[in-house]
């Protein structure tokens, strides 16, 4: 199993299997599609190495100088930040992976995101997509509330999204991590809904992951 120093991250493990279902190795170019902070796409960079090149895009200005912090911190990431919201994403040459997560739930129209990511990698090169099924959510056995996104169950219709968009699907998949009491899960939890779920059995929305190739 591929290894990603993403150690407080509760979703590091769908991601994980995903890269190496794929064979995610140096040398490759990759593109992280509403980067944020730019956590994977510096996990990505340390895996593709000196010789591989990840875009880190993100619409929002403020995050090109957080990005360039944790790349200068990894120290021999290369990572290139970009802003562009999804609906525009141009990359300046084919890649061979376009990854999002936690980006379709908001935006207008994720089949058009989807077509864009498509469109960015070269013929036989990969996405990989994971979104939530937030209303498959539980704290204390009760369904989560639907967070502040335009489709916060999206992941319910990821597989098709990929297929219409015009992807080859090779894989698809969901997983949810689950706990009671202190720990990651109810960390971020509470980071998430600024409410701690005290010692409350929590499952959090299920993540879709899908894997999906450009035809050749």
């Amino acid at each position: 199993m591929l290894e990603l120093e993403l150690r407080n991250d509760v979703y590091r493990r769908p991601l994980a299997t995903a890269l190496d279902r794929l064979g995610l190795r140096e040398g490759w170019r990759c593109a992280d599609v509403g980067a944020g902070a730019g956590d994977v796409s510096v996990a990505l960079a340390q895996v593709v190495g000196a010789d591989g090149r990840v875009y880190a895009v993100d619409i929002d200005p403020a995050t090109r100088d957080e990005v360039a912090a944790a790349a200068a911190e990894a120290g021999r990431a290369q990572v290139v930040a970009l802003t562009q919201a999804g609906e525009e994403l141009t990359l300046p040459e084919p890649v061979d992976l376009v990854f999002c997560r936690f980006l379709l739930l908001h935006v207008h129209e994720p089949l058009a995101v989807l077509r864009r990511m498509r469109a960015a990698v070269r013929p036989g090169g990969w996405v990989v997509a994971q979104e939530p099924i937030t209303s498959a959510g539980r704290i204390d056995g009760r369904p989560f509330s639907h967070l502040d996104a335009r489709d916060p169950d999206v992941g319910a219709r990821l597989p098709a999204l990929a297929r219409e968009a015009g992807l080859d699907l090779v894989d698809a998949w969901a997983e949810a991590p689950a706990w009671a009491g202190p720990g990651p899960v109810a960390d971020y939890l509470e980071t998430v809904t600024e409410v701690s779920p005290g010692d409350d059995a929590v499952v959090l929305p299920p993540l879709v992951t899908v894997v999906a190739r450009r035809p050749v």
